[in-house]
């Protein structure tokens, strides 16, 4: 039976991950072990937090050359939330610290800018949010154009390659909501927190 990894740096939002996948009938292990890891049929890097701290704790833990293994190796990998921001070059939130570059681009704070009303808008964007699908992404498979899902973020990313872009979503700017190069793929939004759509874009994953 296929298993996925979820890797463990105590970046919150682990057990909700894995909770979806087990809905799915996914078996799951979360570990911050290098050949665990490398021996799974999937890997998932989530994350909720500040960039800094995140990729202190990855090189902590000595996980950033076993990323950039399993994705050399192919092995399918989903960023969830600031797992994707992570897979870019650097965020303005934290400056000097260099992400994992396995996407060209930065990570950059959300302005608040006046909405509809005039009134700033409110950062994080928290709730759920529209997406566009400028492209054909593989998991996106059967999800329709403007379907919502939910987002929890104060920064956005901003590919320097748009043909890597698969979903954006508009919140004062366009935000580059989801990403795929190879077998990488990576969403700002949550998910396992987007009721049936989350549930079909993870089993996706998993296809």
């Amino acid at each position: 039976m296929a298993v996925t990894a979820i890797i463990d740096y105590d970046a919150g939002n682990i057990r909700s991950v894995e909770n979806a996948l087990r809905l799915l009938g996914e078996e799951t292990v979360v570990t911050a072990e290098a050949q665990t890891i490398l021996a799974a049929d999937h890997v998932i890097l989530p994350g909720v937090g500040a960039f800094g701290d995140a990729m202190d704790r990855l090189h902590e833990r000595g996980l950033v050359p076993v990323i950039h293994e399993v994705t050399e190796r192919g092995i399918p990998f989903l960023g969830i939330c600031l797992g994707q921001q992570l897979l870019f070059e650097e965020s303005e939130e934290s400056p000097g610290v260099r992400g994992l570059g396995l996407i060209d681009g930065r990570v950059r704070l959300i302005p608040d800018t006046p909405d509809a009303d005039g009134r700033p808008r409110k950062v994080p964007q928290i709730g759920w949010n529209s997406l566009e699908l400028p492209r054909s992404g593989r998991i996106f498979e059967g999800v329709s154009e403007g379907a919502y899902v939910y987002f929890v973020h104060s920064y956005a990313c901003e590919a320097a390659d748009r043909s890597v872009v698969t979903a954006t979503c508009e919140y004062g700017i366009t935000v580059d909501a989801s990403v795929e190069k190879g077998r990488i793929y990576a969403c700002q939004f949550h998910p396992e927190k987007s009721a049936d759509v989350g549930m079909r874009i993870l089993s996706n994953f998993l296809r």
